[in-house]
């Protein structure tokens, strides 16, 4: 028997809109979804790729054991995920092995902080792989705010707020431009972090970026209490050409 082949489907950062045409022509054709969620909601991948999902295609529901409930300093955070996504691929790969191909949604691109690439290490050896990009949360919140974020020769930099803080003021003094992701519940340590190295004027705060309910503003005047999907921008120089 012929094995199925897993596509990993990038579905852009929130507005449906921004899907690519391959990605909604593979979701429409999908027999079998697959998407991580929390237990008690449907995903962001699955909210943004809906009204492409045919009535009869199987639908994969990949339920975190847990998200912001455990920190990642902890050593049964990395153990537990790891174990997740184990039992995971073992449940496409089910599927896989029957002939079925299994189109695995991602919010964002599939290989910047996505979920999808553990499952794609994972399955990649054994089944014919497909990876569709996304517009990712990055590039849509800088388009969406208007704020060029690199100019001539400026370096970028993209950085996890769950870094360490002297790690992260570090790097904020090297790069001439920055996108903070994972923000949060690490909100403190950023605004500390980018006022030690001089940045926190320049730098723009966007929650929700190109979804409906979207909101940006200078991040002095945000409070440390945000969602998982914001994420904090730093342009680079200006006028330098």
């Amino acid at each position: 028997m012929t094995r199925g082949k897993l596509q990993v489907v990038g579905v852009g950062p929130g507005d449906p809109e921004l899907m690519t045409v391959r990605a909604v022509r593979l979701v429409q054709a999908a027999k079998v979804v697959a998407y991580f969620c929390r237990h008690d909601r449907p995903g962001h991948a699955r909210t943004i790729a809906r009204a492409h999902i045919a009535p009869d295609a199987e639908e994969l529901r990949l339920e975190y054991p847990f998200t912001t409930e455990v920190s990642v300093a902890n050593p049964a955070y990395h153990g537990g995920m790891g174990q997740f996504y184990d039992n995971c691929a073992r449940n496409l790969a089910q599927r896989l092995e029957k002939g079925q191909d299994v189109v695995l949604l991602c919010e964002g691109d599939p290989f910047l902080y996505g979920s999808a690439m553990y499952l794609f290490d994972r399955l990649k050896a054994g089944f014919e792989t497909e990876i569709v990009p996304g517009i990712m949360a990055m590039n849509g919140c800088w388009t969406q705010a208007h704020l060029p974020i690199t100019h001539g020769d400026d370096v970028l930099c993209v950085l996890p707020a769950t870094l360490p803080e002297e790690k992260l003021t570090n790097w904020l003094e090297q790069a001439d431009a920055a996108v903070i992701m994972k923000t949060g519940r690490n909100m403190p340590q950023v605004k500390r972090a980018l006022e030690k190295a001089g940045r926190l004027a320049d730098a723009v705060y966007v929650e929700r970026g190109t979804q409906e309910n979207t909101r940006m503003c200078a991040l002095q005047e945000q409070a440390d209490n945000v969602p998982y999907f914001s994420l904090v921008l730093l342009p680079g120089r200006k006028g330098v050409r």
